[in-house]
């Protein structure tokens, strides 16, 4: 049982891989876990969509990473990738503070920091005593994957110095483009003022870490001056309809997260609150009490029989037991209930191809994973898909889809040979097109 329980939480903390940065914070570290999960992507998504759209920057839900840290971070990188940390999730108030945060990432954006940041530090190429190495690595899926491509920045003396005066004054300019863009979004600044205070009272020991934010950043006491200056001249409220998602999304987090023992005085079995009940379920679920887990996401389904997110979690906790026909139903009610999910079409899929061999259901199995990878490119559906297409006796398919996983986890050779084989395989010319174009990528990859 206590495998089954590991295993649940190792699909919640699913994607590890080793992070570079030329992103915007460089003391991002170098192992960063991402978690999966589309209640809390959904949640930032409506978060940042206002932001973007103020700011005139094409949105992409897909492109929101949530990060397994306990720190008070978020940051962005090439493509208008959002990263958030779990910190950062849990410490906030609520979703005022997130969007002032937030706010403040996308100034990074607009303000092009991050372009101008890559050719610094390419300058510094010529002045370093250290060197600046170029990276890639691929997400390592345990589950879901993604995957993410960044920079190490190895560096020293006064280059690095430089490179740090030159962070500071890009922070000074997105504290700005925070407060025009929470002003166009009527949004009050009073969240940005209380994260900061929150950071300064956080960082003021010394310390490695605390000593590098404070290197690339105003110091904080300069920046909640500057945000209590513009808090006099907005009026917006600090309450958001968001802020129950928030509550429900930090239950679910502290749930899996943390420790028991903290997460428990946290939420007490005294506390019978909708977000309360969430935490104790998967609580419940960690201790090994199946039982009881079940029962109290069967109340949480009770009180809200519309929050596709309740049913996703019995699915779950059906799953992991081993109760896999049974999970199916929980699956197809949350997908009812949220149309088009990728994350929820890869569950139900999974559950289908782990409770049946018969073709149809084989291939209701193939047809939400090919769904999944229309909305969001990802490694495990593909290695889904080559289970799926096996079962059905499609060798070539099921060899096609082998070697996009392996291509999406930066197994060239293997993607190399499965392709091959595919080719001899394949009569089909719609997939001979598919496997020509993934030849091509492999080649040019290989190439690199």
């Amino acid at each position: 049982m206590v495998a089954k329980i590991n295993r649940l939480i190792n699909r919640f903390i699913f994607c590890l891989f080793l992070c570079t940065a030329g992103l915007i914070k460089p003391a991002v570290a170098e192992n960063m876990v991402l978690i999966s999960d589309a209640e809390t992507q959904n949640y930032l998504a409506a978060v940042i969509r206002p932001l973007f759209n103020a700011a005139g920057l094409p949105f992409n839900a897909n492109n929101i990473f949530i990060v397994s840290d306990n720190s008070l971070n978020a940051f962005v990188s090439d493509g208008n990738y959002v990263f958030v940390n779990t910190g950062t999730l849990l410490e906030a108030e609520n979703t005022n503070e997130l969007a002032g945060i937030l706010a403040h990432e996308t100034g990074h954006i607009t303000g092009g920091h991050i372009v101008r940041q890559k050719l610094k530090m390419k300058d510094m190429q010529y002045v370093m005593l250290g060197s600046l190495i170029a990276a890639g690595a691929t997400a390592v899926s345990t589950g879901r994957g993604d995957a993410a491509m960044a920079v190490i920045l190895g560096s020293q003396s006064s280059a690095l110095n430089s490179m740090l005066h030159y962070q500071v004054q890009e922070e000074r300019s997105a504290d700005e483009s925070a407060v025009k863009l929470l002003n166009k979004t009527h949004q009050s600044t009073e969240g940005l003022k209380k994260f900061m205070r929150k950071i300064k009272k956080k960082y003021a020991l010394s310390g490695v870490e605390e000593n590098f934010y404070f290197r690339t950043h105003p110091l904080t006491s300069e920046r909640i001056s500057h945000f209590e200056e513009a808090s006099k001249s907005n009026h917006y409220p600090s309450a958001s309809p968001l802020d129950d998602k928030l509550k429900l999304i930090q239950a679910k987090l502290t749930g899996f997260l943390t420790d028991k023992h903290k997460a428990e005085r946290l939420y007490p079995q005294k506390n019978h609150s909708t977000a309360a009940k969430y935490a104790q379920s998967i609580l419940n679920f960690r201790s090994g009490n199946i039982q009881q887990a079940l029962n109290l996401a069967d109340d949480l389904i009770s009180e809200q029989p519309q929050t596709p997110y309740f049913y996703e979690l019995k699915g779950q906790f059906l799953f992991e037991t081993g109760k896999v026909k049974e999970s199916i139903t929980a699956y197809e009610q949350a997908l009812k209930l949220l149309p088009n999910n990728y994350l929820l079409q890869i569950n139900l899929a999974h559950s289908m191809l782990e409770s049946s061999k018969d073709k149809s259901v084989v291939q209701q199995a193939v047809n939400l994973l090919n769904k999944s990878l229309i909305t969001h490119e990802n490694s495990f559906s593909w290695q889904l898909l080559a289970r799926g297409y096996d079962m059905l006796n499609d060798k070539a398919s099921s060899l096609y889809a082998a070697a996009e996983y392996s291509y999406a986890i930066g197994n060239l050779k293997a993607a190399e040979n499965q392709l091959n084989a595919a080719a001899k395989a394949s009569k089909n010319k719609s997939l001979n097109l598919k496997i020509a174009d993934l030849k091509e990528r492999v080649k040019a990859d290989l190439k690199k």
